[in-house]
């Protein structure tokens, strides 16, 4: 089930982005948790997931989307963006666009999948490397 965050989730939500993501910006989670940055959870009977978008004027970014490390490879992550793009699109967005490392092929892959292209590079943009910068229509 994916549904929109809510304060409760915090605790869960940070327990994720810290064994799933490399970089972690707790005070961004806490703020998406509590809007107005859309934060979309995915769970079973807890949650397992979450999506959080920064939105611009008609562009959306998304910040982090993680899965734990424990369910990832069930489709978490792609019933989250699925849902991310919906509710994107329904709300009037343009384009969607998040960084991504420049090496991980398995994340570009992920997300070449659904239609998202590399726009730029970032040179240095993470502490042990270069980022890429994917994009797609909404």
């Amino acid at each position: 089930m994916i549904r929109p965050a809510e304060p409760a989730d915090y605790r869960a939500l940070r327990a994720i982005q810290e064994a799933a993501l490399d970089e972690h910006w707790p005070d961004l989670l806490e703020l998406g948790v509590d809007g107005p940055p859309i934060c979309l959870v995915a769970e079973t009977d807890r949650p397992v997931g979450y999506a959080l978008v920064v939105d611009g004027d008609d562009v959306a970014y998304v910040a982090e989307l993680a899965v734990a490390p424990a369910e990832q490879g069930q489709g978490y992550g792609s019933e989250l963006l699925a849902a991310l793009l919906d509710r994107l699109r329904s709300a009037g967005f343009e384009t969607i666009r998040l960084t991504a490392r420049a090496d991980d092929d398995r994340v570009r892959s992920f997300y070449e999948t659904f239609g998202f292209d590399a726009v730029d590079e970032v040179p240095d943009h993470y502490d042990d490397g270069d980022a890429v910068v994917l994009a797609r229509s909404l």
